[in-house]
């Protein structure tokens, strides 16, 4: 039987104790995550992430990556410096497999979060 699971109110979600940002670029910036839910093979997991305000490097060449941001703004820009979005709440980014680049939280933000990684062959 497959078990179904919900989760709800997003935006209220207690994350694990906020630390430092390992890919910062920005002195003292921090994030807080959970993990709601992993796929049996590990490939797929769900979970809200927060992060304050600052600039950091993200590198989705292991697994693509949804964001659906719950709140805060942030822009978003490829390594290459060839293209950037501006998001924020209701927003979805897409970072597929193979995306490098930085992220600028302008907002104290909150997303969802699906990463997705390719299956092994």
């Amino acid at each position: 039987m497959i078990d179904l699971q919900t989760f709800a109110d997003l935006a209220s979600v207690p994350l694990g104790a906020f630390a430092d940002k390992p890919t910062s670029l920005t002195a003292g910036q921090t994030e807080a995550s959970t993990v709601l839910w992993t796929s049996a093979d590990g490939a797929t997991m769900i979970g809200v992430w927060e992060c304050t305000p600052g600039r950091f490097t993200a590198d989705r060449t292991g697994g693509g990556e949804y964001c659906h941001i719950l709140s805060g703004r942030a822009t978003v820009t490829n390594a290459d410096g060839s293209g950037s979005r501006d998001i924020g709440p209701g927003d979805l980014l897409v970072l597929p497999q193979g995306w490098t680049g930085q992220w600028e939280i302008h907002d104290h933000m909150r997303k969802l979060f699906v990463i997705s990684a390719a299956p092994a062959t």
